[in-house]
């Protein structure tokens, strides 16, 4: 039945619970339907004018751009999944389909993108294939799914949480995680590293002190308890608190009071408390080295995050997402890793945990332009040589080390040519020569 002819495209658009939009030869957005602002988490007139890249963000927009190809090749595209990042940083799963626009004489005058939000599809694939997730925290593994599990409940409780793992293991994410689910998400996180403080100052840091309480203490100053008022406190390293601050810490705990440095008037605070270390408390409040009230006090609420080494069946699954959240940080089209790169990550025992993997993979994107990683792009000691056991190579500290060691090894890969070396590593001669003359800086 043919519709009838006093109805405007652009109303009939307007009807679609797709999102629908054009952009004219340059990429600019010339219309963007509801649907499409209700989707992408913008106003349209807020779109309208703009370049689309600098609306949606998407996984394509670093060099793979669907609609450019439609486009630049008088072709159509269907269906491809893609996620679009909406102002609030939200990723957005979508389906998306692409074509030419033309004018009435048949000229290619933009292009016209249609798409649909596949959240839910993109959640129910994910349980299907077992993955757990939870804000920014995925995983596979069974201990920690039912850690996950268990948290929207322990966030909404306001209990304290110890949270126990390795250096590297994720803690702080669930610290945040803890924060963003519980009735407290719109106070503060203040996170406060109590093992890089020294012990004397600490107790300032904590609390805040007075004018005049020590030697350079020139004004008041609010401490970490006073700053997380209405919020979320995260002690991360609970277990270097000296024993003198421990006891203060107890009394916060009880009492939910504490008394600034110099002042002999009492503060308040309502702070959630959410603690993390990787030492072992229960055997140290057991040989005196940690208050046992004080370990018992903390742990209200207990979750243990296994080490990497332990769920190898979350390698790939995170390396997927650190390299979705790499290309959206550097604007390159990185696809994966390939079999033998994967190969040598499972089999690897990661004593620096799930940031050794991040550290490893953005490592690898300073070799890696596009395409896959492979076992060359990996950091060295990942490789399959025989080294001598007193000297393992080490990770670089620093992104000038990282940067350096990168240039160098393009270099010798293809046999001192300078020029190789650039296209592989994507930069100009000038920026080559300019790293090399800096060097490692260790």
């Amino acid at each position: 039945m043919a519709l009838p002819r006093d109805i405007p495209c652009e109303s009939i658009m307007e009807s679609l619970a797709d999102g629908v939009f054009t952009v004219d030869t340059d990429f600019t957005i010339t219309f963007f339907n509801r649907a499409a602002g209700a989707i992408a988490g913008l106003a349209p007139d807020k779109a309208l004018g703009r370049k689309c890249w600098e609306v949606f963000h998407s996984s394509l927009c670093d060099g793979g751009c669907a609609l450019g190809h439609c486009i630049a090749k008088d072709t159509t595209l269907q269906n491809q999944s893609i996620f679009i990042v909406r102002p609030d940083g939200t990723k957005v799963p979508v389906s998306i389909s692409a074509a030419p626009l033309r004018d009435g004489s048949g000229r290619i005058v933009g292009g016209v993108e249609t798409f649909r939000d596949i959240s839910d599809i993109s959640r129910l694939r994910k349980e299907l294939e077992g993955v757990c997730t939870l804000e920014d925290i995925v995983t596979k593994n069974k201990t920690l799914a039912r850690s996950l599990e268990l948290l929207p409940r322990i966030a909404e409780s306001g209990s304290t949480v110890l949270l126990l793992g390795e250096s590297g293991t994720g803690k702080e994410l669930f610290a945040r995680a803890i924060h963003t689910l519980s009735p407290a998400a719109q106070g503060p996180f203040i996170a406060v590293n109590c093992g890089a403080i020294p012990g004397e100052l600490l107790e300032s840091e904590l609390f805040g002190h007075k004018r005049g309480a020590f030697t350079d203490a020139k004004t008041d100053r609010k401490g970490r308890f006073a700053l997380a008022q209405n919020g979320t406190l995260f002690l991360d390293e609970v277990g270097e608190l000296p024993l003198a601050l421990q006891v203060k810490l107890l009394r916060v705990l009880q009492e939910h009071t504490f008394e600034p440095l110099g002042s002999d008037a009492s503060s308040t605070t309502n702070a959630r408390i959410v603690a993390a270390t990787n030492r072992d408390l229960e055997t140290m409040a057991e040989t005196g080295a940690f208050r046992r009230d004080l370990f018992y006090r903390l742990s209200v609420a207990r979750i243990a995050l296994p080490p990497l080494r332990e769920r190898p069946e979350d390698i790939p699954l995170l390396t997927a997402t650190f390299i979705e959240r790499q290309n959206l940080l550097t604007q390159k089209a990185v696809t994966g890793l390939s079999d033998n790169a994967m190969r040598l990550l499972v089999r690897h025992s990661f004593p620096g945990n799930v940031r050794e993997l991040q550290n490893i993979l953005e490592y690898a994107f300073i070799l890696c332009p596009a395409g896959r990683i492979t076992p060359e792009h990996l950091p060295d000691y990942l490789l399959p040589k025989s080294r001598s056991p007193e000297t393992p190579p080490a990770m670089p500290t620093t992104m000038r080390a990282a940067k350096y060691q990168a240039a160098k090894a393009a270099l010798a890969r293809h046999d001192g040519k300078t020029m190789a070396a650039c296209r592989e590593l994507d930069v100009t001669k000038d920026t080559l020569r300019r790293i090399l003359a800096i060097g490692p800086g260790e």
